[in-house]
């Protein structure tokens, strides 16, 4: 009952931090981030495919949930990637460095305690060359955010600012 919960609440928790982000941000960091949502899908079905780690039942919350880790990708994943982007876009090498610590600290802290827990079983893959993955993810992310930028308009990037979140309508009255 305890692993269901946690899985649910990586799904739903990082969606309602969205709340305070301003629309705009939303509006220009979402397509990195559904893309990014994709990407992982596409990584763990490759790794189901060459038996990089199983999903073990505790991980599952729907029915197919058994090849790619639901809560992971479409909710901690997939948030997570817009916040990187709002606070690190255009300072390549702060994102970078952002990407290198976060990941780290997920492949080589979050990621053991999960697969005791009986999350998920590493078979024919090692932390760190999911490690190295997930920086290859990264860089590619980067890259499609730069090309996104030509269709995003300019209204949206002046209204964006990377350092204002949106916690009141009060605030916003002054």
């Amino acid at each position: 009952m305890y692993a269901k919960a946690l899985m649910w609440g990586m799904l739903v928790v990082p969606w309602i931090s969205l709340f305070v982000l301003k629309p705009a941000s939303i509006r220009r960091f979402m397509p990195v981030s559904i893309f990014a949502a994709l990407i992982v899908t596409i990584v763990f079905e490759i790794a189901h495919a060459f038996r990089w780690w199983t999903i073990l039942d505790k991980a599952i919350i729907v029915p197919w949930g058994y090849i790619t880790n639901t809560a992971y990708t479409y909710g901690f994943f997939l948030i997570g990637t817009l916040w990187i982007f709002k606070f690190t876009y255009r300072r390549f090498w702060l994102y970078m460095l952002t990407n290198l610590v976060i990941d780290g600290v997920f492949q080589f802290g979050l990621d053991p305690l999960f697969a005791r827990a009986g999350f998920y079983r590493f078979e024919n893959i090692t932390h760190w060359q999911t490690f190295l993955i997930m920086i290859g993810v990264a860089v590619l992310l980067y890259l499609y955010q730069m090309w996104q930028e030509g269709s995003i308009s300019r209204e949206v990037k002046k209204q964006d600012d990377p350092f204002e979140l949106r916690l009141s309508r009060r605030e916003k009255a002054r």
